[in-house]
This record gives C-alpha cells, structure tokens and sequence, in this order.
C-alpha cells in the first residue's frame, strides 16, 4: 500500500486566489489549531472592554433619569403651591390651577361642592358619537 502525504494537495483552481480567501482561509487553520487563543481571547477581550465603553452610557442614562425625576426641596414646592403655607399636608392651594368658576373659590366651597354629589344614585350614560361613527353595539 502506498504512502500519502499528510499535507492534502490542492489543484491551482480551487485555491483562494483572492487575499481576503486566503486569509480567511489561514484564519480557520489558526483556529482549528488553537481555538482558544484566536476565539475564545478576544471574544472575551471584546466582552470586558466592551463593558467598560458603554459603562459612561448606562451612567448617561440613568443621569438624565435622575435629572427629570429630582427630589424637589420644600422651597421650590411651596413655589408651585404643593404645600400650605405651613409647609405641612396636602394639596392646599395651587396659583398655577385654572380655575373654572368665576369668583373666590375657597376650600369649603370646594367641600361642599363635592358632598353635594349624589354618589350612591348614578346611572351610566352612553357619550354622544358622531354621524357615522360606529358606537360599538353590535
């Protein structure tokens, strides 16, 4: 029985011609040969440094979450009206509301405004549509 070379012999025609072919090509022999020293370091190479990088992103991120959610301080809620002029409680009076009624409109007439409502007796009323809009019975 005869004696083959181990190197496979290759015709000129199927060989990689181009330079991207043959460096690929020599890329998968490295690889076949080594696979941790030509996949598995710099997969893992581009994982850490990959996560420093984007580190300052996730920090830009949560900053601009930060900037928009602020805790405000008790001078700049009393500015807008949150708080009484006791700085204690609830909603007391708000200048920024717009307010519907004409007049004063006071905290007790607001109470009574709401007591007044009959909340035990209601009946559910359909809302008006359009002309040719569908209502939504079948």
């Amino acid at each position: 029985m005869p004696v083959f070379p181990s190197k496979p012999f290759r015709r000129s025609q199927t060989q990689a011609q181009d330079l991207g072919e043959r460096i690929a090509a020599s890329y998968r022999n490295k690889v076949a040969r080594n696979p941790f020293l030509f996949f598995g370091l710099p997969f893992i190479a581009l994982m850490v440094s990959a996560s420093f990088l984007l580190t300052p992103a996730t920090a830009l991120r949560y900053e601009s979450y930060d900037r928009k959610h602020k805790q405000m301080t008790d001078e700049e809620v009393m500015e807008l009206g949150l708080k009484g002029p006791s700085g204690k409680g609830g909603l007391t009076y708000n200048p920024r509301r717009r307010k519907l009624v004409k007049g004063e409109l006071n905290e007790r007439d607001e109470y009574y405004r709401l007591m007044a409502k009959d909340l035990d007796n209601w009946e559910q009323k359909r809302v008006e549509r359009w002309k040719g809009e569908p209502d939504g019975r079948l």
